[in-house]
């Protein structure tokens, strides 16, 4: 089921996310859900506040071919290690839409989580995905993109979004 996505500004992108303390039905209903809803966006990555739950749920796919998708749904992830060196992506995200910034990040990352069926995960990453994930896991931190902006910058796209969030609000 594809689940309407906040716009910030919204107080619980601001948040700090639950750990998920057992892998149910619910659970892999929601990741479910949250590929559904990245897919349909389209979006590379999508953790669970931006839909408006407060859970350590994230899920990506830096695919850039179809037929090569490889869809990961993460319960709790962790970045148990980070790359001295550091690349730069022009960083989007789909609470924050049609805007874009380049932000610096460690180049790779290596990452714990549970997957869906329980079991404890442990892959590196680098480019593209190294930094969707530190991307979806400061999400479940309270922390976006725009936080790694200037003030100046990052005033000037709230402004925008609220603008957009008050005309989605009047055509609703």
């Amino acid at each position: 089921m594809i689940r309407p996505i906040l716009i910030h500004p919204d107080p619980r992108l601001k948040k700090l996310c639950d750990p998920v303390t057992e892998i149910t039905a619910e659970i892999a209903r929601l990741a479910e859900d949250m590929l559904e809803t990245m897919y349909d966006a389209p979006g590379i990555g999508l953790a669970a506040p931006q839909i408006g739950v407060m859970k350590r749920v994230i899920v990506l796919d830096c695919a850039k071919e179809p037929e090569a998708h490889r869809p990961i749904a993460m319960i709790n992830p962790e970045i148990i290690w980070s790359s001295e060196d550091l690349s730069s992506y022009e960083e989007g995200c789909l609470s924050i839409p049609d805007q874009y910034a380049e932000v610096e990040r460690p180049a790779e990352v290596r990452v714990r989580w549970l997957a869906l069926d329980g079991h404890a995960q442990e892959e590196q990453f680098a480019g593209l995905w190294a930094t969707c994930i530190q991307h979806e896991i400061d999400h479940l931190n309270g922390k976006l993109f725009i936080d790694f902006l200037g003030p100046l910058k990052r005033q000037m796209i709230t402004r925008k979004m609220e603008k957009l969030k008050r005309e989605r609000a009047r055509q609703a």
